[in-house]
């Protein structure tokens, strides 16, 4: 249980960190989706933040203007993820999921794609850009989809090329990602991942805690969040089942805002796959118990496209996903002991 000096702490950091032009915007957006008062609101707010740790961004998502205060309590915040990551992963372990070469290294056996560093030559470069229409090139350190470049082959000179992606520091070559026809239909403009997030418990045995799905706008060639893309939490037997909200809009989607696809109903083929293919990634590293992977769906099955150690815990949580509006606290300590 956090002192009361150390929620004064965590509330004041909050306070100084947010912005009152967002705090104001969102306090608006609760008021019209709950109607309830603008003041009762404002001092909810900042009563959450103090009494549960949480920020006007996870007040709005979580849905707290409809909660009662005994389930808030079922919900993880920013710091409680970060102590589940301290618990569970291993510092020395980070560099494992931070430097994607490190990653790609250590799953070599999972990725289901060729790659190349381009650091270790040009012959290697050209011998696996050869006869490509076109791969992806990333920085070995980013995040949020940024750091990553499509490049198209045709007939440009390959050391060119090489070259270019040298000086750029976009280190890693890798195979396109083909989804498959049935994941076009949600965004054909980017690949649409799924976010399984798994916890390796105290005996050693992989659980899956929440799985994801994530859409693009259309807009460009990533489904990051931060891109603009959307989300929404899949059932247990990886059903779209309520509508997906998308960050940069304050938006909850059923039908695709680009192609009108009905997104509500929709399943992502391979996901038995998927599932047992995160299990069994999470059992390569066991220092790093807590991890996010992000998982495209090919015509052949599910492929890793990467994995995270610090996985979110806000997007999981979205009010509109739950019908009971309980957090996933208990899942995780579930997971964690059993």
């Amino acid at each position: 249980m956090r002192s009361v000096f150390g929620k004064i702490k965590v509330f004041f950091r909050r306070v100084a960190s947010g912005s009152f032009k967002r705090f104001f915007r969102n306090l608006q957006l609760v008021h019209e989706e709950s109607g309830k008062n603008r003041v009762w609101l404002f001092f909810d707010m900042l009563y959450s933040m103090f009494r549960y740790g949480v920020g006007y961004l996870d007040y709005m998502t979580f849905g707290y203007a409809f909660i009662k205060k005994d389930k808030r309590l079922t919900y993880m915040n920013m710091d409680d993820n970060i102590a589940m990551v301290r618990r569970l992963n291993a510092r020395d372990a980070y560099e494992v999921f931070d430097d994607k070469a490190i990653f790609y290294r250590t799953f070599k056996d999972l990725l289901g794609r060729p790659y190349v560093d381009l650091r270790n030559g040009f012959e290697g470069f050209e011998a696996f850009a050869r006869g490509r229409e076109n791969f992806f090139a990333k920085e070995p350190v980013s995040f949020g989809g940024l750091g990553v470049k499509k490049v198209t082959v045709g007939d440009r000179d390959l050391k060119e090329i090489y070259d270019e992606l040298m000086t750029e520091k976009l280190f890693l070559a890798e195979e396109t990602i083909v989804q498959h026809p049935e994941m076009r239909k949600l965004c054909d403009r980017s690949v649409n991942t799924i976010r399984v997030c798994t916890v390796l418990s105290d005996n050693g045995n992989p659980h899956v805690v929440y799985v994801l799905i994530r859409i693009g706008s259309g807009k460009n060639d990533v489904d990051n969040v931060s891109s603009g893309g959307m989300y929404t939490l899949l059932s247990d037997d990886g059903v779209i089942t309520h509508p997906c909200f998308c960050d940069k809009t304050v938006t909850y989607y059923t039908a695709h805002p680009a192609n009108g696809f009905e997104m509500i109903g929709f399943k992502v083929p391979f996901f038995e796959e998927a599932i047992a293919l995160c299990k069994q990634a999470a059992l390569v590293e066991p220092r790093m118990r807590y991890i996010g992977w992000d998982i495209a769906i090919t015509e052949n099955g599910p492929v890793i496209v990467e994995g995270n150690n610090l996985p979110g815990y806000d997007m999981p949580q979205n009010h509109r996903f739950h019908d009971d509006n309980c957090g996933i606290k208990a899942k995780f300590e579930w997971a964690i002991e059993n």
